[in-house]
């Protein structure tokens, strides 16, 4: 019987390091204060769970309190290549455009001073969307960028190249519509491959991010390619800090 006990015993010892190893990645390893920090949101909001897609705003507030105490600088995605190489840079970037950005997470922004991308789809549907007032006083602040997400938010590995291209100008062009420009773009669902990038560069975006949780250096082989911190509304105090140190707090 004790030879069962043990066995149980390490069973339940082996499965509590594969989880502790599954949600707290500081096996990973670190990333020097000198690479840019480009955090992945979507939602923020106190009217949905805590999830992949949505931090409520009390746990906002506790990423730009952290981000502060740490002395970060803030900055557009569109404006990485100008801080290459300094300590504890940070751009916030959100996806689709949702109507909570304005209510819950903008006036966040503004109290930490604290720069932003939101990355518009701009024909997107089955989402409460941003209105064009909300959209042109966000911009008009100095506290938030927009760019571009497609028009409808598509996979664009399930379109044609022609079409593919056409979402990625069109959506372009809306924005600049909106607030007169917009210099970068975000990967609808992270699907894209080598042309898509090619084709963000000949339309004129400065840069695209993809959803790839890593933690890298700006550069030119990158720039159409580039990899965000994975975020989670439910995460703690230690998992935030591991996925900003390493890109993802869990596998």
């Amino acid at each position: 019987m004790m030879w069962m006990l043990y066995t149980l015993l390490a069973v339940l010892v082996l499965a509590g390091i594969l989880y502790l190893l599954g949600n707290y990645t500081f096996w990973l390893p670190f990333r020097t204060a000198k690479l840019p920090r480009i955090v992945m949101l979507h939602q923020v909001t106190p009217d949905a769970e805590a999830s992949g897609m949505n931090m409520p705003p009390q746990k906002f507030e506790q990423l730009l309190q952290y981000l502060q105490n740490k002395g970060s600088t803030f900055c557009f995605v569109s404006e990485l290549g100008e801080y290459q190489g300094q300590h504890n840079v940070v751009a916030l970037s959100f996806d689709d455009g949702f109507l909570d950005n304005y209510q819950y997470a903008y006036p966040l922004l503004k109290k930490y001073n604290a720069k932003a991308t939101i990355y518009l789809a701009t024909q997107i549907a089955g989402i409460e969307t941003l209105t064009v007032e909300q959209i042109q006083e966000m911009a008009a602040s100095g506290v938030v960028e927009f760019g571009a997400h497609t028009q409808h938010h598509v996979n664009l590995l399930k379109l044609s190249d022609e079409q593919a291209y056409q979402e990625m100008q069109s959506s372009k062009m809306d924005v600049e519509a909106l607030v007169g420009k917009c210099p970068s773009f975000a990967y609808p669902f992270g699907r894209f491959n080598a042309q898509h990038e090619q084709m963000a560069k000949d339309i004129g975006f400065i840069n695209a991010v993809s959803t790839r949780k890593k933690i890298e250096s700006y550069s030119d082989a990158n720039q159409y390619n580039l990899p965000r911190v994975s975020t989670h509304g439910a995460m703690n105090a230690l998992q935030m800090r591991i996925a900003l140190a390493k890109g993802r707090y869990k596998l």
